[in-house]
C-alpha cells in the first residue's frame, strides 16, 4: 500500500517499520507512529497504554487472513490436523516432551518434530495460541521463533519433520516450497483459501487484519489520504496481490464510514469468539 500510494503521490513519504503487533502498539501508544497494523485486535493492556499516552485511535478492519499450518514438502503422512492435535503440539506442557510426530497421532511415523513460529510479540502468535491452546495459555518455548516469516519458511522447507504457522499470504508466496495442511476445527477438514477464509468456514484460524489510526494524526491531509487509499474499493486488488482476502464491499462501506466520522475506540477487543465483522461494525 505504501509503495503504490507513494507512486501516486510522489510528494509524500510513508515510512514503514517492521515489528510484531505488540511491538507496533507500543510505538503507536508512545506517539512514535501515526498508524499501527494489527493482526489481532488491540489488547486491554494496550488500550490502557494508549490511554496513558493520550492517544485516541480509530480501529479499521481492512482484510481477512487465514493462519496457515504448513509442513515440509516431503511430509507424506500429515494432510489434516485437528485443533486438539495443534494444542498437543504447542501447549506449554509439550515443552521438551512432544518432539516426535508419532506422539501426535497413532500411525504417524517416528520422525523428529521441528517447530517454527512467530515470537510472543506477534499478533499472529497471540491469535494462533488463543484459538488452539487457549486464551492466555501461552505456548511451549522450545521452538524456533522469528518475526520474519521468510525465516520460518526457510526452516520448514529444510526440515523434513518441520511444522510452522503464519499468515496465508506467506504460504501463497512460498507454496512451491511448502505443503499446506487442512485444519479440523470440529466440522471436518478445511483448507485455507480465499473462499474459506472470506466466508469463515476455515475455522477457528480465519481472522480480520486491522490498521489503527491516531485520530489526531488523521486530521493531517497526508495521513487522511493514505488511510483513504487503503480503504478505496479500487485498491482492494493490492490486498489480493499480496495474498490477503479483501473484505466485501458492504463491510468496507461501514469501515469507510467509521473513518470519515472519526469513530474512536474498539469494538473488536472484547468481542465474543465467532463474532461477525459486519455485526460488530454496525453496533
Amino acid at each position: 500500500m505504501a509503495e503504490e500510494f507513494q507512486k501516486a503521490n510522489p510528494g509524500i513519504k510513508v515510512t514503514v517499520g517492521i515489528s510484531g503487533t505488540g511491538g507496533g502498539f507500543k510505538k503507536f501508544c508512545a506517539r512514535e507512529t501515526d498508524i499501527s497494523n494489527g493482526s489481532r485486535p488491540i489488547k486491554a493492556s494496550e488500550i490502557e497504554l494508549c490511554k496513558k499516552g493520550g492517544i485516541e485511535y480509530i480501529e479499521l478492519p481492512i482484510a481477512f487472513d487465514g493462519l496457515s499450518v504448513v509442513v515440509n514438502k516431503e511430509n507424506n503422512f500429515a494432510s489434516c490436523l485437528k485443533t486438539a492435535e495443534l494444542k498437543k503440539i504447542w501447549e506449554p506442557a509439550a515443552q521438551d516432551k512432544v518432539n516426535n510426530w508419532k506422539q501426535i497421532r497413532p500411525g504417524f511415523p517416528d520422525t523428529k518434530l521441528g517447530l517454527y513460529g512467530p515470537g510472543t510479540d506477534s499478533g499472529t502468535y497471540d491469535y494462533f495460541m488463543e484459538n488452539t491452546v487457549g486464551k492466555d495459555a501461552g505456548s511451549r518455548g522450545d521452538y524456533t521463533a522469528s518475526e520474519d516469516d521468510n525465516l520460518l519458511v526457510q526452516g520448514v522447507s529444510t526440515d523434513k519433520g518441520g511444522l510452522a504457522f503464519f499468515g496465508y499470504a506467506y504460504y501463497e508466496e512460498n507454496k512451491d516450497k511448502l505443503k499446506l495442511l487442512e485444519i479440523n476445527g470440529g466440522s471436518g477438514c478445511v483448507a485455507p483459501n480465499k473462499a474459506t477464509i472470506a466466508d469463515g468456514s476455515y475455522k477457528p484460524l480465519s481472522r480480520p487484519e486491522f490498521i489503527y489510526v491516531n485520530k489526531e494524526a488523521a486530521n493531517r491531509p497526508e495521513v487522511k489520504a493514505f488511510v483513504e487509499y487503503h480503504l478505496a474499493a479500487e485498491n482492494s486488488k493490492l490486498i489480493s496481490e499480496v495474498g490477503y482476502v479483501p473484505m466485501p464491499e458492504d463491510i468496507m462501506m461501514l469501515v469507510r464510514k467509521r473513518f470519515s466520522e472519526g469513530t474512536v475506540g474498539t469494538v473488536f477487543a472484547n468481542a465474543p469468539k465467532g463474532s461477525k465483522v459486519k455485526e460488530l461494525l454496525e453496533k
